[in-house]
């Protein structure tokens, strides 16, 4: 699998839970990192995905959040993963972010040049990556 997303998760489906519209889709990766995306009833239907079905998850970094001092219970986003910031590689406006969660997975977001100043992000600095379900694109393999 090639994409122009940063973040690819490779796992499987552990849990989906059926709605009427949109289908919440339970993603854990072979390190162990839980991935929930929110998708609709008729892409899990035609994506095959169940429990045990191999899978992947796609989360673009524009689409994280990163924030310090802050416990999974304080957001609304499903996936928080919180660990240590392991690079900061800054642009001339923005900066890539990159953390690493407790299982070892690495999860890149893109944020500016002044919020990195200003939550302090440095390498080995404490932070918690955020993404909401929405925001994950579900794959599988044909």
């Amino acid at each position: 699998m090639r994409t122009s997303a940063r973040n690819q998760f490779e796992g499987q489906v552990t849990d989906v839970k059926h709605g009427a519209v949109n289908d919440e889709i339970t993603l854990r990766t072979q390190d162990g990192l839980e991935v929930v995306a929110i998708i609709t009833h008729g892409s899990a239907k035609s994506l095959g995905l169940a429990e045990g079905t191999p899978a992947f998850a796609l989360v673009k970094a524009s689409s994280v959040i990163v924030m310090v001092d802050v416990a999974a219970n304080q957001v609304s986003a499903r996936n928080c993963i919180a660990g240590k910031v392991t690079a900061v590689t800054r642009g001339a406006v923005n900066a890539e972010v990159t953390i690493a969660g407790p299982s070892g997975a690495q999860i890149a977001a893109i944020i500016t040049n002044e919020s990195v100043d200003r939550l302090g992000l440095v390498s080995g600095a404490a932070a918690t990556a955020i993404f909401k379900a929405s925001s994950v694109i579900v794959g599988v393999d044909q």
